[in-house]
């Protein structure tokens, strides 16, 4: 605070009195002050260094790990994995922008605006020439409106039993846009390597005024998570009663589960886009997008800052004194109980660790951003280490592996160490696999008393 009065006087005494700065460096004004935003259900971890990697004997000599020092700059986390509710809100938000587009496209004016606040055409600026009227609720007792509907977007026919309206999920597409960093970054680098620039004013243009939509992904993506997974899982069991796990009210706050890796990045480009839109209106910048933890975020939040405990709580063991479980995981073979749930639980229990986080180990295993390779710590940098690559269809289906951490409800102690790794296909779906998002800080970390961080 006293850094920015001095800031603020002195670009007073330097504009105050005159017409400029007097040929002074002394930067562009006003500027917004920027406070970092705390976003609700989030933690802050603060920058650090750990050892990743197994903190116990390798048990099943899976030889995909070795311990290695890393850095990991300041980030947000969620606080437990995301909630069926949590996600139903996602599914919520694109069901009612469908609707909405729709009986815009239908020329029905109150679901749209044609004109911007200086009541300019917005077909100079958007393609479609309109944006959605996100407060005029749907009049569903309309008939016109009703039948419209109803007739794009609820199941018709012997799709249907017992006449139930119901939503055809299959329709719930979400269509969304992404920079590919990747891809722009290595541009300029490759042309440079094969001689196609040879100066800097060349580069220059390849890396930043080059077609830039190249690097624009365009994508669409059913959302819906599949119910079925808790049958299609388990060959040989009874497990039909799950498939209401999703929408039930009964498991608001367990976490969600057959949800892939693709669509948690798009639940994440939503939330994003929630908040940034809500900033927007109020005038204020961007916040830095939510995104899947990258493997080594993930261990360094799990581990709580107890580096070389093979548990977030610590361990060695996964019971306390009292013979306890401290996770949702197997601790028999087919005795699934004694941890105090048969399959997952709600996110918020056992304990958090020492970061305030919930289920770090146990429940359901979690999706990270990280691409799979049993090598990746060998060649993987030691600032913030990631191994991203965004696999073709076309791929061999091991480049199509994500990371996964944590263990879940049906896995042994082994797969709940902090250091443990498995993976699974970024396009499939599993009842014992969600997922937690997380922000990068905006600036060097918080400074104070870390009992007021969070």
């Amino acid at each position: 605070m006293k850094n920015i009065l001095i800031i603020l006087i002195t670009a007073a005494t330097l504009f105050g009195c005159t017409a400029g700065p007097q040929g002074e460096l002394v930067g562009v004004y006003p500027r917004e002050q920027w406070i970092q935003v705390n976003p609700y259900g989030m933690n802050y971890i603060h920058l650090g260094s750990y050892t990743m990697g197994p903190s116990d004997q390798d048990v099943p000599f899976a030889m995909n790990t070795r311990s290695k020092t890393v850095t990991i700059p300041a980030f947000y986390v969620d606080v437990h994995e995301i909630s069926n509710n949590e996600y139903r809100q996602f599914c919520a938000w694109v069901k009612d922008s469908l609707y909405r587009n729709t009986l815009a496209e239908d020329d029905n004016e109150d679901y749209f605006f044609a004109e911007d606040a200086l009541g300019r055409e917005l077909d100079r600026f958007i393609d479609k020439g309109y944006v959605l009227n996100w407060e005029t609720p749907i009049n569903w007792e309309d008939e016109d409106i009703f039948d419209l509907l109803y007739d794009e977007y609820f199941l018709q026919g012997s799709d249907q039993y017992y006449n139930r309206r119901q939503y055809d999920t299959r329709k719930l597409n979400f269509r969304y846009w992404w920079l590919n960093f990747d891809a722009a970054a290595s541009k300029g680098a490759k042309d440079l390597e094969f001689g196609e620039t040879n100066s800097l004013n060349q580069l220059h243009s390849v890396r930043g005024n080059s077609d830039r939509s190249q690097f624009v992904v365009e994508e669409t993506i059913n959302i819906y998570p599949d119910t079925l997974v808790w049958v299609r899982d388990y060959t040989y069991g009874f497990n039909e009663p799950m498939a209401d796990y999703f929408w039930h009210p009964a498991y608001d706050n367990y976490p969600v589960v057959g949800v892939t890796w693709s669509q948690a990045k798009a639940f994440n480009a939503w939330r994003t886009q929630l908040m940034n839109n809500y900033r927007a209106g109020n005038g204020q910048s961007d916040v830095q997008r939510f995104r899947l933890p990258t493997e080594s975020e993930w261990e360094f939040a799990a581990r709580g800052g107890l580096d070389l405990s093979p548990y977030p709580w610590g361990g060695p063991y996964m019971r306390n004194a009292q013979g306890c479980p401290l996770a949702n995981f197997k601790p028999m073979r087919g005795d699934y109980v004694e941890d105090g749930g048969a399959y997952t639980v709600e996110t918020t229990s056992y304990s958090p660790n020492d970061y305030g986080l919930y289920n770090m180990a146990g429940n359901v295993a979690e999706w990270t951003s990280t691409a799979f390779d049993e090598t990746v710590y060998e060649f993987s940098h030691d600032m913030s280490p990631e191994y991203s690559y965004n696999a073709k269809v076309t791929d061999p289906p091991a480049l199509h592996r994500k990371v996964t951490r944590g263990g879940s409800w049906k896995d042994i102690g082994y797969y709940c160490q902090t250091g443990t790794r498995s993976f699974e296909y970024r396009d499939t779906c599993k009842a014992y696999i969600g997922f937690r998002s997380v922000m990068s800080y905006m600036g060097r970390g918080k400074s104070g008393d870390p009992e007021e961080w969070n």
